[in-house]
């Protein structure tokens, strides 16, 4: 690893840690040559799967374009940066053990969903109105019952 600092190829590892849920590894380094000290942080370089469209035309995935729709759905909601970065990686985790090489944006688009319902509703319903196209109130009003459904019992309820 060069150092940033001064481009010295020799530095040492002084502390190791997991972070987003054992997906990757923060390494503290320090440079033999300078002393300074910088982090790096390493995880598994696993090929995603192309994206399959609607419209049957293939695309790379593009993890930008998940996060952009997750924030888009959470705006303004109770909903840590953390517990967005986590869904993002429980959903690259389905794409990756999924083994194939290609993957329809509607298995995507499923998951996205299946994590904002467990993050939350209104995110949930957000995302679901523009997914599915909702043309009327009725199929807005369906699906909310449908959530009603899945939702455990609680204390609250």
């Amino acid at each position: 690893m060069y150092c940033p600092f001064c481009n010295a190829d020799d530095t040492k590892v002084v502390d190791s840690r997991l972070v987003a849920d054992g997906g990757q590894v923060r390494r503290r380094r320090e440079c033999l040559s300078c002393s300074e000290r910088f982090t790096t942080y390493e995880m598994a370089e696993l090929v995603m799967p192309r994206v399959i469209k609607t419209d049957g035309t293939r695309e790379p995935f593009d993890e930008h374009k998940l996060r952009a729709g997750l924030q888009r759905a959470l705006e303004k909601r109770p909903v840590s940066i953390e517990q967005i970065e986590v869904a993002l990686t429980q959903i690259k985790h389905f794409l990756q053990v999924t083994g194939e090489r290609e993957v329809s944006s509607r298995a995507i688009g499923e998951e996205v969903m299946a994590k904002l319902r467990e993050l939350d509703e209104i995110a949930y319903v957000r995302f679901a109105s523009v997914y599915r196209s909702f043309q009327d109130i009725s199929e807005f009003q369906d699906e909310l019952n449908r959530l009603k459904e899945f939702k455990p019992l609680t204390a609250k309820n």
